[in-house]
């Protein structure tokens, strides 16, 4: 679908960049010529929407994933030591990687601060949201198999 519909228009939109900056249609230092020179130098991370279905072309979810954080930070501007900025940023960041994944972020947090003081420094990766979902899929389905094994003897 993209092939066909957007292909040719990113094309389009290509050449005339390149033609603008290579007759200097615009002062390299202006607005429009700062404009075309940064659009140019991502030009390849565009070309990815064109060829992967799961690319977006615009942030758009990600910028409403961090809405509420955004709308919030004037409100959490004092909320402790110089360090309190960088620690609300890893406890969103890993909420928001939680919401992503369909993770029920309290019961993620619950669950590995459980656990983060009898773990070593190695095991931290296990803790992390793609891993703990996976764990967790491996967990339940293997309870799921005792449970219809412990079903079938009763019967």
């Amino acid at each position: 679908m993209r092939q066909q519909h957007s292909h040719m228009i990113v094309q389009r939109i290509g050449t005339l960049l390149h033609r603008w900056k290579q007759e200097q249609a615009f002062l390299p230092q202006s607005l429009m010529g700062k404009a075309i020179a940064y659009t140019l130098t991502l030009w390849p991370h565009l070309q990815v929407y064109l060829e992967d279905g799961r690319a977006h072309i615009d942030n758009n979810p990600v910028e409403n994933a961090i809405r509420p954080t955004a709308v919030g930070k004037k409100n959490w501007l004092f909320i402790g030591d110089a360090n309190a900025g960088e620690t609300s940023a890893i406890l969103f960041t890993l909420i928001e990687a939680c919401r992503s994944r369909h993770i029920d972020p309290w019961e993620y947090l619950r669950d590995v601060l459980t656990r983060l003081p009898s773990m070593t420094t190695s095991q931290i990766n296990e803790a992390m949201p793609d891993a703990w979902i996976k764990t967790r899929s491996i967990a339940r389905r293997s309870s799921g198999k005792r449970l219809t094994a412990q079903n079938q003897a009763v019967a």
